[in-house]
């Protein structure tokens, strides 16, 4: 029996990086997904209201918001998403700050391949199931 598809939010502002992306997430395995692409975290937060997601891929530098600010304006609309963090800089006290502030995962784009996207999806999934149960 096939598991039905995974609705991911992908806020993303770069083009090419949210191509990257998706490339990334159709090699990464077996596991399907239904990707929604918007480019703003205003677009991202206006998504919650006419559909559900079961996990976001947020980018922290945004037109209309940038850096850690990025995640709590998400979180404190979406608390009940799974919210992995997609950066272009890879600087561990950001990292641990985006866990520390709810984020599942913070992965530096260019520096993840297929497998290791669909893995921290998988895994984000399950940490923050176990947190809501």
């Amino acid at each position: 029996m096939s598991e039905s598809p995974l609705n991911i939010l992908l806020v993303e502002d770069n083009p090419g990086d949210a191509r990257l992306i998706r490339e990334l997430l159709a090699e990464g395995s077996g596991t399907s997904f239904v990707i929604s692409e918007v480019n703003r975290l205003a677009h991202g937060l206006e998504q919650f209201a006419d559909q559900s997601f079961d996990l976001v891929l947020l980018d922290l530098s945004l037109p209309d918001s940038t850096g850690l600010d990025t995640l709590r304006r998400f979180q404190a609309t979406a608390p009940d998403v799974p919210v992995i963090v997609l950066t272009g800089l890879n600087d561990e006290g950001s990292a641990i700050q985006a866990v520390r502030d709810g984020a599942q995962d913070y992965l530096v784009k260019g520096q993840i391949d297929g497998q290791q996207i669909v893995r921290a999806i998988r895994y984000a999934r399950e940490r923050h199931r176990m947190v809501l149960q």
